[in-house]
């Protein structure tokens, strides 16, 4: 039936069910979000200022997440209902075609099963703190439901298919920890995973995974409408709810987006564009936990040791280096994108200019801040 229902667009116009996904979710957040302001304040689920580590200086609403949650709960279920009572009468199924539909149902439901474990791990962890075991072994469970029940994979490694999976557990439980440790500054997190997204999309899009770019899609206007309310100064924070939530959908999408197929893809290099596209989440993470243990601290304790706390040291205020980030991971993002069709050559050169940029933010980081800190 979905393939029923796409060609009813051509090439020409498909574009504006995509716009139109968006759009839905960005209107279904900026609508849902204050409510949950509202009940946050309420509830007293409040984000209390208590040590120097936070950059706030007033309670702020916590409940952020679960808008972010109800707004993409709101627009699958309208999806499904637009599809169901408006083609599924004109659209008759042979039994393979219902086979197919119903793999794709299983599968939608169990990974909203894993996003509402995500969303529920984060709200315990936002009023009660867990220990770092008892989180690690939540975000390894709905790993587990993403791939066993999913059917996420992300196939890096075809001929391989246990390293795919072992691999794909692995993503899951990174980026959710990724965007965790990244939601450091107002806008910062939902920012970055929201120009993710959008990238995500075209990659999508281009390889005519209609799918996979409405779900991108989605999941872009759900972070737009809610970065709406998170900017700085934010007026209410998503908290571990939010960030694993996020996290969560990125892992997902980038897992599933077709990277590399030998009927198009004209180099290997194309199966580390997701690891491009979210690469400053990830090169943050990557730093932060060298920083930490080499400092003897636990790696999963916060600091001010972020990228985007070194660019306030080094001069910028934190509207400034939230903007910064952005325009790096918009750079970086749309650099990668050609190596989806380049040849060898091309590709190579790519992913070197990136590798470069990463290189002068990590220069950057070293020399200014040791710089700022010797004036202190």
């Amino acid at each position: 039936m979905y393939a029923a229902i796409l060609n009813i667009y051509n090439m020409k116009n498909i574009h504006l069910l995509y716009l139109a996904v968006f759009a839905g979710s960005c209107a279904a957040t900026l609508v849902l979000t204050p409510v949950f302001r509202k009940l946050a304040v309420i509830t007293n689920f409040m984000d209390v200022p208590a040590d120097n580590h936070k950059g706030h200086k007033k309670s702020t609403p916590l409940l952020g997440g679960l808008a972010m949650f109800t707004a993409w709960l709101f627009c699958i279920g309208a999806g499904i209902w637009v599809i169901h009572s408006r083609f599924a009468d004109s659209f008759p199924l042979d039994a393979e075609q219902l086979k197919g539909v119903a793999t794709v149902s299983r599968e939608l439901l169990f990974l909203m099963g894993g996003a509402t474990l995500a969303v529920l791990l984060g709200l315990i962890d936002d009023k009660i703190a867990m220990s770092a075991k008892v989180k690690f072994t939540g975000q390894f469970v709905i790993a587990l439901i993403a791939v066993f029940l999913g059917g996420v994979k992300f196939n890096i490694f075809p001929e391989y298919p246990v390293c795919s999976t072992a691999f794909t557990l692995f993503w899951i439980m990174l980026l959710m920890n990724s965007i965790n440790f990244f939601d450091n500054m107002d806008g910062l997190a939902v920012g970055t995973v929201a120009i993710a997204m959008a990238l995500f999309a075209a990659v999508a899009a281009l390889n005519g995974q209609f799918l996979v770019a409405s779900f991108s899609a989605l999941n872009c206007g759900v972070c737009c409408g809610f970065w709406f309310y998170n900017a700085n100064p934010a007026t209410i924070f998503m908290g571990d709810s939010g960030s694993h939530f996020i996290g969560y959908l990125a892992a997902i999408i980038s897992s599933q987006v077709t990277f590399f197929d030998k009927s198009f893809s004209l180099s290997r290099f194309p199966v580390l564009m997701p690891m491009f596209i979210l690469a400053l989440p990830l090169f943050d993470t990557l730093m932060v936990v060298l920083i930490r243990t080499r400092n003897k601290k636990p790696f999963w304790i916060g600091d001010h040791n972020h990228i985007s706390h070194r660019f306030v040291r080094m001069g910028l205020d934190r509207k400034q280096a939230v903007q910064l980030v952005h325009l790096m991971a918009l750079a970086i993002g749309i650099g990668i994108l050609p190596v989806f069709w380049g040849n060898f050559t091309t590709a190579a050169i790519l992913v070197f200019q990136s590798l470069i940029l990463l290189l002068i933010v990590t220069c950057l980081q070293l020399w200014l801040s040791k710089k700022s800190d010797a004036k202190e």
